[in-house]
């Protein structure tokens, strides 16, 4: 079978599509005939090596951790599925979901597949719509509170603007002048040139006492200390990617990954299913894989890039 890999550390335009061993399910775990795949940060932090010290990993190095596809065979004593279930699966701990097949866990991070969503819909689901969900569950928004999303047009962001507002809450979303109506359409009731303004500054101009919970999904460690300053006195700071404990005016924040949204793919499924839970989704065929990784690498895209098979 073809799969895209890294054989060592290093940009994503050495990434390339070779022929590797077909993986057999053991006990416990499905093989999956991949439809569509979506590619997240951590698949390029993992191959450009940023992350090596924090996660290694073993070369050839296999992308992916999100897939949607149909079963093909199941190891012993898989008992929830059979070959033939259209499935959508988050595989961690094994990657390699950009391939012709892949493996995955029985458990809850593999769920059926429902008719009325596409594989590219579902593919692009399971990293970015569990983390949102974590972090949407540490904001604890409630009805009539505001949140400001940093990174909002991306696909973590994009899921957790929908959430927040299915919540209640008032979504004030930063992204570049032409996701204005995307993210109107998701639920922002206001948006943020981060392009030609100050977020911060815009921010408290559009809520002068300051929002409720700040979400951050783009700065880490001391470059949260100025988003922080876009909430209200004992206010939320909640990010993806680490920082402080708390910061001034009595500001605590709240770190999550996608670890802390393990459980909840079945029902981001459902929810996507039912139309309730969206992004921009763009397609790109296998074929394209390496072209594919160096395009979400080297831009803020809107939404997430799904790979086709």
């Amino acid at each position: 079978m073809k799969a895209l890999i890294a054989s060592s550390y290093g940009p994503v335009d050495q990434l390339t599509v070779t022929d590797v061993t077909k993986p057999a399910p053991e006990a416990g775990q499905v093989l999956i005939k991949v439809r569509a795949a979506s590619l997240n940060a951590l698949d390029i932090r993992l191959t450009t090596g940023e992350f090596r010290e924090q996660m290694p990993v073993e070369h050839p190095f296999h992308l992916g951790l999100d897939a949607a596809g149909t079963v093909e065979a199941v190891g012993e004593g898989v008992s929830r599925f059979k070959a033939g279930d259209e499935v959508v699966a988050f595989t961690y701990p094994f990657f390699g979901t950009v391939a012709e097949y892949a493996l995955a866990a029985e458990g809850p991070n593999l769920v059926h597949r429902p008719r009325s969503l596409s594989p590219e819909t579902a593919a692009a689901l399971p990293q970015a719509a569990m983390t949102a969900a974590a972090a949407h569950d540490a904001a604890q928004l409630k009805s009539g509170q505001s949140a400001l999303v940093i990174g909002a047009s991306g696909g973590v962001g994009s899921y957790l603007v929908r959430l927040a507002h299915r919540s209640g809450a008032q979504v004030l979303a930063t992204g570049k002048p032409e996701d204005d109506e995307y993210l109107r359409r998701l639920g922002a009731v206001e948006t943020i040139d981060y392009t030609g303004k100050d977020v911060v500054a815009e921010a408290r101009r559009l809520r002068p006492d300051g929002v409720d919970v700040v979400i951050d999904l783009v700065n880490a460690g001391p470059g949260l200390a100025a988003t922080a300053a876009a909430a209200k006195p004992d206010g939320l700071l909640v990010s993806t990617l680490g920082g402080a404990p708390g910061f001034e005016r009595g500001v605590t924040a709240a770190y999550v990954g996608v670890e802390q949204g393990i459980g909840q793919l079945e029902d981001l499924v459902r929810r996507a299913a039912e139309r309730q839970l969206d992004t921009h989704v763009d397609a790109l065929p296998f074929a394209r894989a390496v072209e594919a990784a160096q395009r979400f690498a080297g831009s803020h895209s809107r939404g997430k890039l799904v790979i086709t098979f």
